[in-house]
Formats: C-alpha cells, structure tokens, sequence
C-alpha cells in the first residue's frame, strides 16, 4: 500500500455501473408485477363471464319458457362489472330440443368473447 492512501473505493464506472444493473432488475420487476396484475383481470372477468353465461342456461332449465329461434342480447352486472351477453337460439333434427350459444362481452371490448357456452334445452311437456 502506498502512504497517505487509507483504503480503496469504488470508482466512479462502478458505481454507475451497479446503478444500470439496479435499474434494469426494477424495471423488470415492475413489469412483471403489472403482467401479473393483468392476468388477474383477466381470469376474474373470464370467471364472471362464465357465470352469466352459465346464469342464462340454468334459467331455460329452471322455469324460462321454450326459446324461440333466433337472438336475443342483454346486460348482466357480475360484482359490479356490467356484461353484455348475445343468445343465439337455433333448431336442430329433433323439435324439442333448441341449440343455445351464449357469448358474453365486456363493454372495454365489445368484439371479444370473454366467455362462450352451448346447450341444448328441452321443449317441457
């Protein structure tokens, strides 16, 4: 060691260096806690799609009347998120049975799907 000199530092490329590194780590966690927070959107409306979709078929086999052909469209509110649903109701071979799609929207973006069920739905004697 030389005389007068206490001790070794870091330099100043260092320490830029180690801020680069540092910055680059908290970007990177930034994001993909965003990623993560989007993907729980996501599967939270897919899951309350569902449910109105799947509240539309139960009411054919609870008491709604024998659907007639052809579509019909509404709005449902799922934990305070409004849902847009689309019925198509079609014939098939057999009179007493109807083929039903529904497809639910959400309002952010009414072109796509978040949920899509099919059923059949027996004529009642």
């Amino acid at each position: 060691m030389r005389a007068g000199r206490r001790g070794r530092g870091f330099t100043l490329i260092e320490v830029l260096i180690a801020l680069v590194i540092l910055a680059v780590a908290l970007a990177a966690s930034v994001r993909a806690a965003g990623l993560a927070t989007d993907g729980a959107l996501e599967t939270k409306e897919h899951l309350l799609a569902l449910w109105v979709a799947q509240n539309r078929l139960a009411g054919y086999a609870s008491g709604l009347p024998f659907p007639a052909i052809g579509e019909r469209s509404g709005e449902e509110t799922q934990m305070d998120i409004v849902f847009i649903w689309r019925e198509t109701v079609s014939e098939t071979a057999n009179p007493y049975f109807r083929r039903v799609d529904v497809k639910v929207f959400t309002p952010r973006r009414p072109t796509y799907s978040v949920a899509h069920l099919v059923s059949h739905v027996a004529r009642k004697q």
